[in-house]
C-alpha cells in the first residue's frame, strides 16, 4: 500500500510540474507576441504620422504602409490557435469573427481594389485599429508581467466605446466604396456557364458582409461593455446559457 501511495505521489507531482513548464511556456510566448505586436503597430503609427507631416496628404498613405500592415494584422491569426489550444480564456468565435474580418478588410478589399486606398474611410479605420491595438496588445503585456499601470487598463476598456462605432462606420463606407469598383471588373466572380457549375458574384457577397454588421456589431459591442463594467467596477457579469 504504501508503494502504491509513493507512485501515486510522485507521478501527481510529475503531473504537476509538466503543467507549471506548460504554464511557463505560455505565458513567455503570449509575452513575447504581445510585446511583438505591440511594437509592431507603433512601428504603423509612427509610420502614418511620420507620411502625413511630410506629405502634407492621407493619399498615398496607405501604400507606403501596406507591407507592415498586412504582416501583423495577418499574423493575427495565431490569437485563433491560442483560444482554441485553451492558453488564452476567450472565445474562438468571437476572436475569429474579429481577425477574420479584419483581414478580409486588408486583403479582400483595400489590398485588392487600389481606386479605394485613398479614401478618408481607409485611413478612418486605419487610426482606429493602430490606437485600439496598440492600447489591446500593450495592456496585455503589462498584464501578463503583473505590472499593469492603471491608465492601460482604463485605456483598454474606455477607448473602445468610441473608437470601436468609429471604425465600423470606417469599414462600412470603404466596402461601399469599393462596390462600383467591384460591379465593374467583376473580381472575384464566377460567370455561368463555367467547369464547375458554380456562380458566384463577390459585388453581392460585399453586401451581405455590409449586412452581417447589423446583427455582429451589437453583439460584440455589448460584450465588450459587459467586459468593462467587470473589470473596472467588478461587476460579476452573468451569462445566461443559449
Amino acid at each position: 500500500m504504501a508503494s502504491s501511495e509513493e507512485d501515486g505521489t510522485v507521478e501527481e507531482k510529475e503531473n504537476n510540474n509538466k503543467k507549471r513548464t506548460k504554464s511557463t511556456l505560455a505565458t513567455a510566448w503570449l509575452t513575447f507576441y504581445n510585446i511583438a505586436m505591440t511594437a509592431g503597430w507603433l512601428v504603423l503609427a509612427m509610420a502614418m504620422t511620420r507620411f502625413y507631416i511630410q506629405k502634407g496628404t492621407h493619399k498615398g498613405l496607405y501604400r507606403s504602409i501596406a507591407r507592415t500592415l498586412k504582416f501583423f494584422q495577418t499574423f493575427a491569426l495565431v490569437e485563433v490557435g491560442h483560444c482554441a489550444i485553451g492558453i488564452v480564456r476567450t472565445s474562438v468565435i468571437v476572436t475569429g469573427v474579429q481577425v477574420c474580418s479584419r483581414i478580409f478588410m486588408v486583403w479582400f478589399i483595400t489590398n485588392s481594389i487600389r481606386q479605394i486606398q485613398s479614401e478618408e474611410s481607409v485611413i478612418l479605420f486605419l487610426v482606429v485599429w493602430t490606437v485600439t491595438e496598440i492600447t489591446r496588445y500593450s495592456y496585455y503585456t503589462f498584464k501578463l508581467l503583473n505590472h499593469l499601470p492603471y491608465f492601460i487598463k482604463w485605456a483598454r476598456y474606455n477607448l473602445f466605446i468610441v473608437l470601436y462605432p468609429v471604425g465600423v462606420v470606417g469599414e462600412l463606407l470603404t466596402i461601399y466604396a469599393a462596390l462600383p469598383f467591384v460591379r465593374r471588373s467583376g473580381m472575384y466572380s464566377m460567370r455561368l456557364p463555367n467547369k464547375y457549375n458554380v456562380s458566384f458574384d463577390y459585388y453581392y457577397c460585399l453586401i451581405v458582409v455590409m449586412l452581417s454588421y447589423i446583427p455582429l456589431f451589437p453583439q460584440l459591442y455589448f460584450h465588450m461593455l459587459r467586459q468593462r463594467r467587470r473589470m473596472l467596477h467588478g461587476e460579476v457579469i452573468v451569462e445566461k446559457d443559449d
